[in-house]
């Protein structure tokens, strides 16, 4: 994903966009290679605010005593009560033992990803317990750096979409898919500068 470019083009389709662009500096962005390690970053980081999540994650992390991300042999022998000691929840501890019983399968679905659609990616994801478009909007972003997403059901994107526009309430999803059009086909990078009118950059 060519940042430069992506900012050239916000800038001459929204004058908005152009002022955040001013006053914010670029995006920090490094895509996590590793998609197994990136969906398990996306579960734990649902619905938690970005220094919460982190915590966890590096607690979760911790637990397997190296530098290497776990394997998800390694995670499914950890008991459930060693899981929520770290701070995960119940249900997402059974989101992550799912993800890890069928990583093998989705990775051979997965061996081709580079020339797969957004939505071909989705439908193989939306198998997992626990995992739903936010989740899924965040390893299109994070981890595949695809240019045109737009996390419409992110609570921030939200509200910076609502300062942008002036709003006292927060937008309905598909107002801001529809306003979001001007931005295409590089609404991901649109979506980083929205993030940061709220939280800074995205704890990522």
């Amino acid at each position: 994903m060519n940042i430069d470019k992506a900012k050239t083009h916000l800038r001459k389709v929204d004058p908005i966009m152009a002022k955040l662009i001013s006053k914010y500096d670029s995006p920090n962005f490094e895509p996590i290679n590793n998609h197994f390690e990136s969906l398990v970053r996306s579960i734990i980081y649902q619905q938690l605010s970005g220094k919460a999540a982190a915590a966890i994650y590096e607690r979760f992390n911790n637990l397997f005593g190296n530098n290497d991300f776990p394997y998800p042999n390694n995670i499914l022998v950890v008991p459930a009560e060693v899981l929520q000691k770290v701070g995960l929840s119940k249900q997402k501890i059974i989101y992550l033992k799912d993800l890890s019983i069928k990583w093998e399968q989705i990775e051979t679905q997965f061996s081709n990803i580079e020339k797969m659609s957004n939505r071909e990616i989705s439908n193989i994801l939306l198998d997992v317990k626990g995992i739903g478009q936010w989740t899924i909007d965040m390893f299109l972003i994070f981890s595949l750096a695809r240019p045109d997403v737009f996390p419409s059901g992110d609570l921030a994107i939200q509200k910076g979409f609502a300062f942008i526009k002036n709003m006292d309430t927060l937008p309905t999803i598909k107002y801001m898919i529809d306003e979001s059009e001007i931005w295409k086909p590089y609404r991901t990078v649109a979506s980083l500068y929205l993030w940061k009118i709220n939280d800074g950059e995205f704890e990522w």
